[in-house]
């Protein structure tokens, strides 16, 4: 393989710091040219100095200081501000971008890097939840892959591999987060602390609490529509406890495709980052033996209406899903910050998006729009 040089959006986070253990490990393949976080400039400065990256931007102007003091021995020039990202993604020396900033906040830089006709190492789900089929209509025009980072997507994209024929159904697995076995009236009550104790994975705060509710899955499911061209009625999610089954596919003749391992995001960041070769990699290798069994089951909408959202948003279509996805990074915020019970969630996004402005055929000014008037309302309703 060539070296590939690496942007990578969001490095602090839980993906960015997955992502740098899997370049340090592949050191002949893989080349760090630019590291962006929001805040953590303590940890961007360790990571700097560590893979001598050509650039990195600290989003917030504020410790602009801090990190260029102690960068200023180095080969390495330092930047601020969200301005700074959307120019450097558009590098000529930069081959792949890792796009795993959090929320919303990751559609723009996603933009521009595809219209340099970036490779994308897609680990935000948002931005297609929010502007799908503006997304992928301008990967297409400018010829930029998009290749799955979320675990499930990076089954469905591995299963994929080698076929030529039709699909007929996309099966999304869920561990089904820390309350798959809770009743409604505990959940209703859970704290911050119960919420944030996955089970199987390690994430960040915004995606935990997405699966504590299971949104998580139905922005999967809006993700995966548009990364495979999949109407939402044809993509079935299923709770599977031991996160052994990333997700499968069905093809017409009735035969099940299905990627399984140990539950490690190392796994699918390095198959995008690597594709379509295969390398190394020290994840827990699964025996079969010792497994004692795979459970799956239909989820409880009932307890777990965030799902049904979901669906609904992604059914009425134009600028429905972006409405609800704004209403759930504040009400997320809110429970994190202790503002809100948990029930209260899906109860802001179901409200926010009867109240917001619908848009059938939004353009891109028409999303931020959207963002940000579902932001407004859900905070009103908070």
């Amino acid at each position: 393989m060539e070296k590939r040089h690496i942007a990578i959006l969001g490095a602090t986070g839980s993906i960015g710091t997955q992502a740098l253990d899997v370049i340090s490990r592949h050191r002949d393949i893989f080349d760090v040219d630019l590291l962006t976080a929001n805040n953590n400039a303590d940890l961007l400065i360790r990571q700097a100095l560590e893979f001598k990256p050509n650039n990195v931007v600290i989003c917030n102007g504020a410790l602009y200081e801090k990190v260029n003091d102690a960068l200023s021995g180095e080969d390495i020039k330092v930047w601020a501000g969200m301005e700074s990202v959307n120019a450097l993604v558009q590098s000529g020396s930069v081959d792949v971008v890792l796009a795993s900033m959090v929320g919303f906040s990751g559609l723009e830089p996603t933009i521009n890097a595809i219209k340099a006709g970036k490779v994308i190492a897609l680990a935000n789900k948002e931005t297609l939840v929010a502007a799908g089929s503006i997304v992928t209509r301008l990967a297409r025009e400018y010829n930029s892959p998009i290749l799955p980072v979320d675990s499930e997507h990076s089954a469905i994209f591995q299963c994929l591999q080698g076929e030529h024929t039709r699909i007929e159904k996309l099966i999304l697995t869920a561990s089904g987060g820390p309350f798959r076995e809770w009743k409604a009236e505990d959940i209703a009550k859970a704290t911050r602390e119960q919420a944030l104790k996955h089970p199987n994975w390690d994430m960040g705060a915004k995606v935990t609490i997405d699966s504590a509710s299971m949104m998580n899955k139905g922005l999967e499911m809006i993700e995966a529509s548009w990364l495979f061209q999949m109407s939402p009625d044809d993509i079935e999610i299923v709770v599977h406890p031991q996160s052994i089954v990333h997700s499968m596919v069905q093809f017409t003749d009735g035969c099940l495709k299905a990627q399984l391992g140990a539950p490690d995001m190392r796994v699918p960041i390095q198959y995008a980052l690597s594709y379509p070769e295969r390398l190394s990699l020290d994840t827990r290798r699964i025996s079969f033996s010792e497994l004692a069994h795979l459970d799956f089951h239909a989820p409880d909408s009932n307890r777990f209406p965030a799902i049904e959202l979901a669906y609904s948003a992604h059914r009425i279509g134009g600028n429905m899903a972006c409405i609800m996805n704004g209403a759930n990074e504040v009400a997320v915020d809110a429970f994190l910050k202790d503002r809100i019970l948990f029930h209260r969630i899906p109860e802001i996004i179901a409200k926010t998006m009867e109240k917001a402005t619908f848009v059938a055929l939004p353009d891109i000014d028409d999303i931020y729009s959207s963002h940000n008037e579902a932001k407004e309302i859900a905070t009103s309703l908070i």
